[in-house]
Formats: C-alpha cells, sequence, structure tokens
C-alpha cells in the first residue's frame, strides 16, 4: 500500500499549488479520500475530503472558497487545488485513504508547503 503527495513547494502568497496523492495497493474507488495539514507546533488537521465516488466533498472553514479536493479513480489519484494562498497555509500536507465500513486507513507520508514572500 502507497499514497505519495506531490506538487508541493515555496509559493508566494496569493500563489496557487495543485497536489496530487497517488495510490497503490489497496481499492482506491473504494476510499473516501482526505487532505490533512499539520503546522508546526500544532495539531493535525482536517482540510477537505471526498467520497469514494467523488459526490460529496467538504471543507474546513478555513480554506473555503480557495481550495477544492478532487479526484480521478481511473488514476487511483486524489489532488487538491489550492488558490489564494496565505501564510497561515504553511504546513506539511498529508493525503489519508478511509474506508470506515472495514475500519481501516492509509496515510502518505506527507509533503511540504510553504507560503511565504
Amino acid at each position: 500500500v502507497q499514497l505519495v503527495e506531490s506538487g508541493g513547494g515555496l509559493v508566494q502568497p496569493g500563489g496557487s499549488l495543485r497536489l496530487s496523492c497517488a495510490a497503490s495497493g489497496f481499492a482506491f474507488s473504494r476510499y473516501a479520500m482526505s487532505w490533512y495539514r499539520q503546522a508546526p507546533g500544532k495539531e493535525r488537521e482536517l482540510v477537505a475530503s471526498i467520497l469514494s465516488d467523488g459526490g460529496s466533498t467538504n471543507y474546513a472553514d478555513s480554506v473555503k472558497g480557495r481550495f477544492t479536493i478532487s479526484r480521478d479513480n481511473a488514476k487511483k489519484t486524489v489532488y487538491l487545488q489550492m488558490n489564494s494562498l496565505k501564510p497561515e497555509d504553511t504546513a506539511v500536507y498529508h493525503c489519508k485513504a478511509n474506508w470506515a465500513l472495514i475500519n481501516r486507513a492509509y496515510w502518505g507520508q506527507g509533503i511540504q508547503v510553504i507560503v511565504s514572500s
């Protein structure tokens, strides 16, 4: 089982990044997918989530209207489009696969996003 994030890096305030999380080794289309983030000295927080069929999404209040989560089950990939980035978005971003019915979850290793001028 692998979840591999990519697309992070350094961006100026107001800029955009698109994170990707490529999955392998499990039945991706059966799992809800989420993005979490953890800033230095803070607890990990849920940023956005999407159901297995992509039919429903949820966002933290802090990112609503700026971030968009999406998935491509054929490519076994989930995305997080991040626009109008702010310094407070700086964190390590992790993707998570979750199938609540069988109480199974997998985490990616995380990728750094730094928003700074």
